[in-house]
């Protein structure tokens, strides 16, 4: 019974070890200088519309058609109208942390994110790696958004 009490601890503690020591690889290996929203080949926010989660209240697809560029992110709007909501006012629109997932970031790690994990907040849009991660995020939100804030500045400053 000790032995496999103690062998248990053991495995789970190295486990533990093994996920920082990854995360903080990860961590290290991506620049915010060089990519400050997070975005893949199908632009910011996966080509979903940043309005929409305000105004439809779920990520819905954006259209080549109707897209902006700012300093370098590419974002799809499914309208002229969300086009315009945005290029008025895109700190409103904008994800919080770049969009990169708010849950890492609340332990100052760099993640990607996923579209359909979202959550607005106050009137701000915070994203999550997954929809998991999400529920993990939202057992203590304000204390994540409070260490996140930190972690971004920390982050972003020069």
């Amino acid at each position: 019974m000790f032995t496999h009490t103690y062998t248990t601890g053991f495995i789970r503690s190295w486990r533990a070890l093994a996920v920082i020591f990854f995360a903080a690889v990860l961590s290290a290996c991506t620049s915010l200088a060089d990519q400050p929203v997070y975005q893949n080949e199908a632009g910011a926010l996966e080509g979903h519309d940043p309005v929409a989660y305000f105004t439809e209240g779920k990520p819905v697809k954006g259209s080549a058609a109707f897209s902006s560029q700012q300093d370098g992110t590419i974002w799809y709007f499914s309208s002229a109208e969300n086009k315009n909501l945005f290029d008025s006012n895109p700190e409103k629109y904008t994800p919080q942390y770049g969009g990169y997932c708010a849950q890492a970031m609340a332990h100052g790690l760099v993640v990607s994110s996923d579209p359909a994990a979202f959550t607005i907040k106050d009137d701000k849009l915070f994203l999550n790696y997954s929809l998991g991660v999400r529920q993990t995020w939202l057992e203590n939100v304000d204390a994540n958004i409070k260490s996140a804030d930190r972690e971004w500045q920390k982050k972003t400053s020069p």
